[in-house]
């Protein structure tokens, strides 16, 4: 089977528009076994890790932090940071973020932890 060229480019940044709802990744794009997610962030979200995978943080617009238990990282528009597979970190944004997240299909958001901040997973937007 011959696959199919898509018909036009992805603009994650307008994508996010369409994201209505904080903490909740959408997906834009699939390459190979990956996914290319937007979403819109705002304060404190959980402690958690992914045991199994890197996961990729491409800041679109504003500010955003990633603590870890020995420090923290702090991303602007147009930065991109990867965290590796089974290191605990937890985002937070002082203000709305715009992000792109890279990860493989079927990644729950919040790692092993399960609650309210776990979105369902692939929604497309």
């Amino acid at each position: 089977m011959i696959e199919q060229r898509p018909s036009q480019a992805v603009s994650p940044f307008r994508k996010s528009d369409l994201v209505v709802d904080l903490w909740s990744p959408h997906v834009i794009a699939e390459m190979n076994d990956y996914q290319f997610k937007v979403s819109r962030i705002e304060g404190d979200f959980i402690w958690h890790s992914h045991a199994d995978t890197d996961e990729a943080f491409y800041v679109l617009e504003g500010e955003l932090r990633i603590d870890f238990r020995d420090g923290a990282v702090t991303l602007h528009s147009g930065d991109l940071y990867v965290v590796p597979k089974g290191i605990e970190h937890k985002p937070y944004a002082a203000r709305e973020v715009r992000l792109m997240l890279i990860e493989p299909k079927g990644v729950k958001n919040t790692g092993d932890e399960d609650g309210e901040l776990t979105a369902e997973n692939d929604q497309w937007v």
